[in-house]
């Protein structure tokens, strides 16, 4: 990483020459360098996926006790529906 720092503009040059570049740090990778061609900007703009992501979106939902109120409402006054007959 020490030696990725001291050229870094030399491996941009490369990198915008269509290179890519693994830096590693202790000997495992860390980082790749791609041209920017080689990503969308799309993919840059996407919301993170996964279980945080929600977490994320929901703190922001002020609604959401609410919503989770209706939710146990309806879920209190639901009938099960009978078990299906098995010929």
């Amino acid at each position: 990483m020490a030696e990725a720092k001291r050229r870094f503009s030399e491996l941009l040059d490369r990198v915008g020459a269509g290179e890519h570049i693994v830096l590693h740090r202790r000997g495992r990778p860390a980082a790749v360098l791609v041209p920017a061609s080689a990503t969308s900007v799309d993919e840059e703009a996407r919301a993170p996926l996964g279980l945080a992501a929600l977490a994320g979106a929901l703190a922001d939902w002020d609604e959401l006790e609410a919503v989770v109120e209706e939710i146990y409402a309806a879920r209190r006054s639901a009938r099960d529906r009978p078990a299906p007959e098995l010929e």
